[in-house]
């Protein structure tokens, strides 16, 4: 497949390419093997929620609605949907026959193309909000605690984002400090972490 599934397609799109065929394939037998819609869904496609959901948060980030609050608890929900992907099998676009050879190759998100697709413009205009950035920070920490050890690595690199995110955006070391703590509400209650 050339196409993932939340591609638009339109006239003269390549949908697929088929190699090594010993004879002629039955293109109509193919078309009938691919489903089309006029629009995404959320069964078909996990990235398509979060992406509303960050369209909801970078949209209450703008200075001419100003609300954090808003994407704060959007930041809510993505983390919901990060934790139920983050155990899920996620490498599946390889497809073999019963010999084991490959047959059919479909592109899926790996769990790197989803966390960029929740963080990467949330952190980005939410950079100067410490409410954001703690709510984020919090998030970061939780799904690093929830997912296999073979997910944190991504974590662990957007945990550093944010904290050179705050570091540019945060001038003043106590705002600083204060944008870094760990906070599921933004402004509520900010985790405690014991002396090392």
């Amino acid at each position: 497949m050339v196409v993932a599934v939340g591609d638009t397609v339109v006239e003269l799109t390549s949908v697929l390419h088929v190699f090594g065929a010993s004879e002629l394939v039955d293109e109509e037998q193919l078309w009938e093997g691919i489903e089309f819609g006029a629009e995404r869904t959320f069964e078909q496609d996990p990235k398509y929620a979060i992406r509303l959901l960050v369209d909801i948060a970078i949209k209450a980030l703008s200075p001419a609605v100003n609300d954090p609050t808003t994407a704060v608890q959007a930041l809510d929900q993505i983390e919901d949907l990060l934790l139920r992907l983050g155990q899920r099998h996620l490498e599946i676009g390889n497809y073999r026959d019963s010999d084991g050879k490959l047959r059919l190759v479909i592109p899926f998100p790996t769990w790197d193309d989803l966390v960029r697709l929740a963080f990467d413009e949330i952190c980005s205009y939410g950079a100067t909000s410490a409410q954001v950035m703690r709510r984020m920070n919090a998030l970061v920490a939780d799904l690093t605690r929830a997912v296999p050890e073979e997910r944190r690595a991504t974590l662990a690199y957007w945990g550093a984002r944010l904290k050179t995110r705050i570091a540019r955006s945060f001038r003043d070391g106590e705002e600083r400090l204060d944008a870094s703590k760990e906070d599921r509400q933004g402004f509520g209650v900010p985790r405690q972490h014991p002396p090392a």
